[in-house]
């Protein structure tokens, strides 16, 4: 039997892009060699969201005094913390094989390659099996980049995905890279009490985010008793006793970082595993396949989405990928936007983006507004305890709004109406128009909207 549509890797991208192939009725396969969900479902996105709510939950009860409630014993069991996490995921991915099955999709479990145009191999428990496909989409997402400096081959010195698997809290952690992964961890081993470091070279953290939420951000995280160094180079790690040495570089010279653990968090690259790409003949950008808005490679009938077509790796995109392929494949004429791609950070404080930057408009000399509000003006900021931080709403010469930041409480949901806001092209007005219900957070966003043309109402 030949399939008309073959899918190699079952994480947010391929089996999104299954279920949506046979919503319209194609003939599908699925190929995986581990889980479905992928790393987002089974070692990125969901389990570290667990440990985030774990680690959230024990901050507010150290602060339960504040709010007249007070607790006698508490403490922290890490291994059924994981345990916990490992629920989440497994009740996560039953309702995805759930999905798969009752929409009648072929799933073979095993390692796919895709050598020869119109046939995916793969080996299973039960040998090699050879696939006749029509279309193949490449979804074999990413992998951690393990850094080549000394010692990080040393026992204790791991990437994200072997650290959700530790069951014991180290007392000392020093965090390679202060982008989204590695602050998502410091900051969830901080909370349960892990002291810890974090270390990037560049000049600040969150290199891709507008700048003034770093600004913002790393006094607040120095102040919580978290070391931030920047502007750092890691030369090495080696081991001392039970103890790992990580010796770094600044401004002030060399000096070492005793820890229990490193966390190596220095991005991730395109998994091409099973991919023959010379003999293929595919074409390559910057150690990623190359695709056009439709999401197609230079190859008849092969189409690429999600993490291996390097961009912006977050799961939702590599889902709007994985559907804007297999429309193509069944005829519709559409197009992959990135214009309005909302990006989360889960730590605490939350932090979620879309748009543009306020660096990006300044480097492009377009005319631009901007309008803050902070949270410490929001009633139910305040009646949740959580006032730290602001919305930031940036618009063009016409109002309209192109991006926007949220640094605060429940950011990435708050994040939401602003990504409508951009991708429909509405102006602040029609933003600040709107009634918003109070006490709510979402009243931040308004009043920053009225500051575009205006003045924000609950601001002197």
């Amino acid at each position: 039997m030949e399939y008309q549509v073959g899918i190699l890797g079952g994480g947010p991208g391929g089996y999104v892009c299954a279920l949506r192939a046979a919503q319209l009725g194609l003939s599908v396969i699925l190929i995986e060699g581990e889980r479905l969900g992928g790393t987002c479902l089974n070692r990125g996105c969901i389990p570290t969201k667990a440990l985030v709510k774990s680690a959230d939950l024990w901050r507010e009860m150290g602060r339960a005094a504040e709010f007249g409630l007070f607790v006698s014993e508490k403490h922290v069991e890490y291994a059924a913390v994981i345990a916990r996490k490992n629920q989440v995921v497994n009740s996560l991915v039953g309702g995805v094989e759930k999905l798969i099955k009752a929409a009648n999709i072929r799933v073979v479990k095993g390692w796919g390659e895709f050598k020869a145009l119109g046939q995916i191999s793969v080996t299973t428990e039960n040998g090699v099996e050879d696939i006749s496909v029509e279309n193949v989409v490449l979804a074999t997402g990413s992998v951690p980049v393990r850094i080549s400096i000394p010692g990080a081959d040393l026992p204790g010195v791991g990437t994200s995905e072997e650290f959700l698997a530790e069951t014991e809290l180290p007392k000392r952690l020093v965090v390679i890279g202060g982008g989204v992964i590695g602050l998502e961890f410091a900051s969830i081993y901080q909370a349960f009490g892990v002291q810890v470091s974090v270390v990037e070279m560049l000049p600040g953290l969150l290199p891709t985010v507008d700048e003034e939420i770093p600004k913002r951000l790393t006094p607040l995280l120095r102040r919580s008793g978290m070391e931030i160094l920047i502007k750092t180079a890691v030369k090495g790690i080696r081991q001392r006793g039970g103890d790992l040495m990580v010796q770094v570089e600044e401004a002030k010279g060399v000096k070492e970082i005793p820890a229990d653990r490193v966390l190596l968090s220095t991005g991730r690259r395109p998994n091409l595993r099973g991919i023959d790409v010379d003999s293929l003949g595919l074409e390559l950008e910057k150690g990623a396949i190359k695709v056009n808005a439709q999401m197609q490679t230079n190859l008849l009938h092969v189409y690429a989405i999600g993490d291996v077509i390097g961009g912006i790796m977050l799961a939702h995109v590599a889902s709007a990928e994985g559907i804007i392929a297999v429309e193509h494949i069944g005829g519709y004429s559409v197009s992959m936007s990135y214009r309005a791609i909302p990006s989360v950070i889960f730590m605490h404080p939350e932090i979620a983006t879309v748009g543009s930057t306020e660096q990006e408009l300044k480097t492009s000399g377009k005319l631009y507004s901007v309008s803050k509000f902070p949270f410490s003006a929001n009633g139910k900021a305040l009646a949740l305890g959580e006032s730290v931080g602001l919305v930031k709403i940036l618009a063009d010469n016409e109002g309209v709004i192109v991006g926007a930041s949220i640094m605060g409480p429940q950011a990435g949901n708050l994040i939401s109406e602003l990504v409508i806001a951009v991708e429909k092209g509405l102006t602040a007005e029609d933003i600040a128009r709107t009634v918003h219900a109070h006490p709510t957070l979402s009243e931040a966003i308004m009043e920053a909207a009225h500051g575009i043309g205006g003045k924000p109402l609950h601001l002197a």
